[in-house]
């Protein structure tokens, strides 16, 4: 997919999914978010013989406002699971973060184990009007190092979108980000994850940002179309 084909039609939906994934300047800790300081919160007990699926990213992998239960990477556990393939998963969700500061935090989540990884960053850039060229180069950097102490992990990274009324050549120098660097590291791009979610009132929270917990089943069927069929192929 090239950038130039993420179109102004979808800008409010994609508008959306930036906005979901904001948080206060200070970034916020719920459940299922981590810190420098604080442990991995794994959805399942570790165990050697299971392949794990580490999930790094802002407010939308963190599930937050939600049990983290209910977050998507939990559910996506749960599908796996309902697959026959018994996985650990590791929520490394943190709201408010931008693409630097999950540069900064990413060697340190490399530490632990990661056959399947998910990279969710960049909405925060976006929403600030942060320069494309440094958020770029942050995500690539992230990819290099993942594929440096991962070489053996499959890896997807998702598209996020800045906001339409930063104006349409930002609006789409920014999102050609993920499919160029999809490319370049020979990663797997997901799609929108808030298909179907965005803009329905009937699957988000009060805020009518954060997807509920019927939102977000939505959201994990969206990511496990994606990313099921090749974390299968994990199972030991």
């Amino acid at each position: 997919m090239r950038g130039g084909s993420v179109g102004l039609a979808l800008a409010t939906g994609l508008l959306l999914q930036v906005a979901a994934c904001r948080a206060a300047d200070t970034p916020k800790q719920n459940g299922s978010s981590m810190t420098k300081d604080s442990s991995a919160v794994a959805t399942r007990a570790p165990a050697s013989s299971r392949p794990t699926i580490l999930f790094i990213g802002t407010s939308l992998t963190a599930g937050l406002g939600l049990d983290p239960d209910s977050a998507f990477p939990a559910l996506i556990g749960r599908k796996a699971d309902s697959a026959g393939v018994k996985v650990n998963v590791v929520n490394a969700g943190l709201s408010g973060e931008t693409s630097a500061g999950a540069l900064r935090r990413v060697d340190w989540l490399l530490t632990g184990p990661g056959d399947v990884i998910v990279l969710e960053t960049g909405a925060n850039d976006g929403l600030r009007g942060l320069d494309v060229d440094t958020t770029r180069a942050n995500i690539d950097a992230i990819l290099r190092k993942i594929q440096e102490a991962k070489p053996k992990a499959t890896v997807f990274l998702a598209q996020m979108a800045a906001p339409p009324n930063m104006g349409q050549s930002y609006f789409v120098a920014f999102a050609r980000i993920f499919p160029d660097l999809a490319a370049r590291h020979k990663v797997t791009l997901i799609p929108f994850v808030l298909d179907g979610v965005a803009g329905k009132p009937e699957l988000n929270q009060g805020d009518g940002i954060h997807p509920n917990e019927r939102g977000e089943r939505v959201v994990a069927a969206n990511v496990w179309r994606v990313v099921g069929p090749l974390a299968l192929l994990q199972a030991p």
